[in-house]
């Protein structure tokens, strides 16, 4: 007598959920005894939006109300994850970022900001440097980054033995550093 009194103060919308929300339940279990197998997303996020119209506490009878509540949290989580994610700028278009690739690989010594200059000043297209950092590898140009150290000193030795270095203060106390070459 109780559930026909809750029923008559209900309103129309959630007894209609609460109808397909059984009859949910009752095509997977019908679909079950013929094939079992694992419910879907789609029928778990249907289950779930049911469920928003009416207590479905009472009408759930295929999984216990913890596998329900976790579906919930599941499609709570999906939610939030899709609302929360920025879309952020567009891509640089393909030739542009080969363009840039080939422009590290072929002046290694050049940074991000020379290749963001000279597509500037050369070709119009104007780029942030950081930008262009994001399509070479770790911001640096895509090759070899110009001269070793160990290079350096091999080709610079005789220069090198022959200095002296030494600091000198000035009466505005700047440091100069002075190299003295014999």
């Amino acid at each position: 007598m109780l559930t026909f009194i809750r029923l008559f103060f209900s309103s129309h919308v959630a007894l209609v959920d609460e109808n397909l929300f059984l009859r949910k339940q009752l095509a997977l279990f019908q679909e079950r005894k013929a094939k079992p197998r694992r419910t879907t997303a789609s029928f778990r996020l249907a289950m779930v939006a049911l469920a928003k119209f009416f207590d479905w506490r009472d009408a759930l009878a295929i999984v216990r109300p913890e596998t329900f509540v976790g579906w919930h949290r599941t499609a709570f989580k999906m939610f939030w994850r899709w609302k929360s994610c920025k879309p952020g700028r567009p891509a640089l278009p393909k030739n542009l970022r080969e363009l840039v690739c080939r422009m590290a690989r072929e002046n290694p010594t050049w940074g991000e900001e020379r290749i963001a200059n000279e597509l500037s000043l050369k070709l119009g297209i104007r780029v942030s440097p950081r930008t262009v950092g994001k399509y070479l590898e770790r911001g640096k140009p895509c090759g070899s980054s110009g001269q070793r150290w160990k290079t350096f000193v091999r080709n610079q030795a005789q220069a090198i033995v022959a200095c002296d270095f030494f600091v000198s203060v000035t009466a505005s106390f700047h440091v100069l550093y002075v190299g003295w070459e014999e």
